[in-house]
């Protein structure tokens, strides 16, 4: 898989929408997730447990609109077969189709994280920009809830957690790849070291949808997994979809020259 860095297609606008979510999502990690930080042990897995059951989306509990008797309440405790988690009856409220928009801002790790953010960072600006920002804030919401629930469809009494920006992500990749298919797009391929090479836009997001959808499938995944491949590849269909009425009056990308280096190939990284 190539790693893109940067895309060659200025903005008019400053992507404050874009910006905002990241911040958020960045937030939501390090100031409110338990053990984010690298704390550690049993006591910080019961924390993030009892978290995760109360703002993640669920699929079983969106589906069928059921919540569970007993849940994880954070604290620790012994029992017959050891330290563990003890469990009891909420005492929250939970809507399930709320969680479906908490659980966007909600990562399993650093490398999660980063790596959504990442790809926010390099195609959001263009795609709000072209959007308009309240436009755009809107279309990342419906990707991510289009994203949860063909998930949450396929897999109606699955309990683990589904969490993660990859699904509102991917719509904006989705839409990216409609608006902009012929913007270059800087990239680092893992040959030996990680060389730079600049691709159209096609191909980088092209590849990533071919990756997500063999995924999802179950080729080329040891086991069942822990990434909802098929929120993925939902997400950049839907993003697709709801950015196709756009292309007519989208203006191309700049066309690039050559390969640059030194002081010229700095100016346009």
């Amino acid at each position: 898989m190539v790693i893109p860095v940067h895309d060659v297609n200025p903005v008019r606008r400053t992507a404050w929408v874009t910006y905002a979510l990241i911040a958020a999502n960045v937030v939501v990690f390090v100031f409110l997730t338990p053990g984010a930080l690298g704390e550690g042990g049993l006591a910080q897995f019961c924390r993030l447990q009892a978290f995760l059951d109360q703002w993640a989306l669920v699929p079983r509990e969106l589906i069928h609109h059921r919540m569970p008797n007993l849940v994880p309440t954070g604290d620790t405790g012994v029992g017959p077969q050891g330290p563990g988690c003890v469990i009891g009856p909420p005492d929250y409220a939970k809507s399930p189709e709320l969680s479906v928009l908490t659980s966007m801002f909600l990562h399993g790790g650093w490398l999660h994280l980063l790596g959504n953010m990442l790809f926010l960072w390099i195609f959001g600006n263009n795609v709000e920009d072209r959007m308009g920002h309240v436009r755009y804030l809107l279309f990342y919401v419906v990707c991510g809830y289009a994203a949860s629930y063909g998930f949450a469809l396929t897999n109606p009494d699955a309990t683990t957690p589904l969490i993660g920006a990859a699904g509102a992500v991917a719509g904006v990749l989705g839409a990216y790849l409609v608006l902009y298919p012929k913007a270059r797009v800087w990239v680092l391929v893992p040959f030996l070291i990680f060389l730079p090479v600049r691709l159209p836009a096609w191909i980088v997001l092209g590849l990533w949808f071919a990756l997500q959808a063999v995924y999802s499938s179950g080729a080329g995944v040891t086991g069942a997994g822990t990434v909802a491949y098929l929120a993925h590849v939902v997400g950049f269909v839907a993003g697709m979809l709801l950015a196709w009425p756009l292309k007519p009056g989208t203006p191309p990308p700049p066309e690039p020259g050559g390969i640059l280096f030194g002081r010229q190939a700095r100016r346009t990284w």
